[in-house]
């Protein structure tokens, strides 16, 4: 074995269908600053790493990464730093239902609730055993109501920019066929949508990139309320019904009087896996709960060879 190789420890598991990848060893040293403080590090000093473990040829464009990190808050069970193809993230709801069956397979918890500390703030989790879990998010709420920009090659497409962990546009309103085999044709019709949003220039608050984009459409089963497909921000589409996007569809329905607090809604994928959700209110905003499932398919070693030319990742 080479003396100069780099050993990650990694730890893959999906969630409605939607890859996280863990790891438990091997990466860099972030400092011990707040979650957002090391994010920031991470982002800054280590993008190397983030591609080495997301990006071709260890992954993939639709592989979302997560480090461990101790927690700042001895009361919770971890810290998390989300990540993608393209850069990191605030929260991942999806991600977070992967961490949590993660540490269950690794034996750190049982049933039972447990706090998840990540850059926007601490998250609880309701481990209810087996591949089971309920995150209650950090609080969401909607920006702006009716937004209209004008997307190329559609015209005037309308939709609300709402917070959920990350900044979404979510559009109902769009002529499109939410199936499988049209995701080439989403893709395309989303990500002009994310251009045209950069080119108008509409933000959430404080100016925050929009980098997820989201349709609604009816479910292919009845017992659900709505199907979605979710573009992320490195132009992949999310498999799962993606929990923060489920969270500021929730906070929208909230802020129309669609739902009242503790209602159910089910939210069905692009691929019909099922997240459920609900909210209670905190002020002006409200907390969502999303419970859906995910399951480990792999434990493994990622080798860091620095004689490998494409060892830090394939960037475009």
């Amino acid at each position: 074995m080479k003396a100069n190789l780099t050993w990650v420890h990694v730890i893959d598991s999906h969630t409605g269908g939607e890859p996280t990848r863990v790891v438990i060893g091997g990466g860099p040293d972030l400092g011990r600053g707040s979650m957002a403080e090391r994010r920031a590090v991470f982002r800054d000093h280590f993008d190397s790493f983030r591609s080495a473990v997301v990006n071709e040829p260890r992954g993939s464009d639709v592989l979302v990464g997560a480090v461990l990190c101790e927690p700042v808050d001895p009361a919770c069970i971890a810290g998390v730093i989300f990540f993608n193809n393209v850069g990191t993230l605030g929260m991942c709801g999806h991600g977070a239902i992967g961490v949590a069956v993660t540490l269950a397979h690794l034996g750190r918890i049982g049933p039972g609730t447990h706090r998840l500390e990540t850059p926007v703030g601490v998250v609880t989790f309701e481990y209810h055993g087996g591949h089971r879990v309920t995150v209650e998010n950090v609080p969401s709420y909607r920006h702006a109501k009716g937004v209209t920009v004008d997307v190329a090659g559609h015209g005037a497409i309308s939709g609300d920019v709402a917070w959920g962990g990350n900044w979404f546009f979510l559009v109902n309103d769009h002529g499109q066929e939410l199936d499988l085999p049209n995701v080439e044709r989403l893709t395309d019709f989303t990500w002009r949508i994310r251009q045209a949003l950069e080119r108008q220039g509409v933000t959430g608050r404080d100016g925050g990139e929009i980098d997820h984009v989201e349709l609604f459409g009816p479910p292919c089963d009845p017992s659900n309320h709505s199907r979605n497909f979710v573009l992320c921000p490195g132009k992949a589409y999310d498999r799962s019904p993606c929990g923060t996007g489920t969270s500021a569809k929730l906070a929208c329905l909230f802020a129309e009087g669609k739902i009242k607090e503790g209602d159910l809604w089910r939210q069905e994928s692009i691929v019909g896996s099922v997240f459920e959700g609900s909210v209670r209110r905190d002020g002006d905003r409200v907390i969502p709960r999303i419970t859906g499932s995910a399951f480990v398919n792999a434990e493994a070693t990622l080798l860091l060879d620095p004689d490998d030319p494409f060892c830090m990742g394939i960037r475009g």
